[in-house]
């Protein structure tokens, strides 16, 4: 019997990030992709609804794509509701957490900044992170759920707008010795060039695509081969995502019916 795909979860296309990185560590998987667009974004919406709403995605997306693994690119999904997915389904899943330790250990200074959305820069899970592996940092956390906009922006063919670029980033430049900067949200990743490009110095940009994939090839057993494009799924048709998600290697969008 063959195999299924891994299949990547977010709320819109930030997911997409951790797809780049799981074509380079396991370029002959096959991969599928669904995003609850009709509720981005995640940060704004009250917790106890999300996991439920998360829950009821996932389920329809992990039984419509037959995937092996179901890999939870999103730090609010994975925050909140990890625990019951993997109560709930019976094929390992792979969560995203936000890069604290790896930046704590680059930083030479020892002032790192947190940029994410405004809910994963003030939940307790995010704060214990940063106890646990930057005490003896400084951390500067900043909310920037603006920046999520943008990349969806990014990936129908708008240009960026380096108004919000740069609003969004300021209050890390407030302190010269700030040198790593942590992408606490899947769709900062696809924002990398504008974000170091606006920044004005060198900054080390550091992401969990690279751990996440790392743990997917760990526990992902029975992936079907590669293909052609991969299937994709959306809670809310939207022709403009069919152009950005074939440059990831998927197919037109479906639209995921949800019981």
């Amino acid at each position: 019997m063959s195999g299924g795909p891994i299949l990547v979860f977010d709320s819109g296309v930030g997911g997409l990030s951790v797809v780049a990185a799981l074509r380079e560590r396991l370029p002959r998987a096959a991969l599928a992709y669904a995003c609850d667009n009709a509720m981005l974004p995640y940060g704004l919406r009250e917790d106890a609804w999300l996991v439920a709403r998360i829950l009821r995605v996932c389920e329809a997306a992990v039984a419509v794509s037959r995937c092996v693994t179901l890999v939870v690119a999103c730090n609010t999904a994975s925050t909140l509701a990890l625990d019951a997915l993997r109560e709930r389904l019976s094929v390992p899943v792979v969560g995203t957490v936000p890069a604290i330790k790896p930046a704590a250990a680059l930083s030479r200074s020892g002032h790192i900044g947190l940029l994410a959305t405004r809910a994963t820069v003030s939940r307790a899970y995010t704060l214990g992170l940063i106890e646990a592996f930057a005490a003896d940092c400084r951390v500067t956390r900043v909310a920037a759920d603006a920046l999520v906009g943008e990349a969806e922006r990014w990936l129908v063919g708008d240009a960026s707008d380096p108004e919000v670029i740069r609003r969004s980033l300021v209050p890390l430049w407030e302190d010269p010795l700030l040198d790593t900067v942590v992408l606490g949200c899947t769709h900062f990743p696809l924002l990398r060039d504008v974000l170091a490009a606006a920044a004005p110095r060198e900054i080390h940009w550091v992401d969990s695509s690279e751990a996440i994939a790392r743990r997917t090839a760990q526990v992902a057993t029975g992936v079907a081969p590669r293909h052609g494009p991969g299937e994709s799924f959306v809670t809310a048709a939207d022709s403009r995502l069919t152009a950005g998600l074939a440059r990831f290697g998927f197919a037109e969008p479906q639209l995921l019916a949800l019981d």
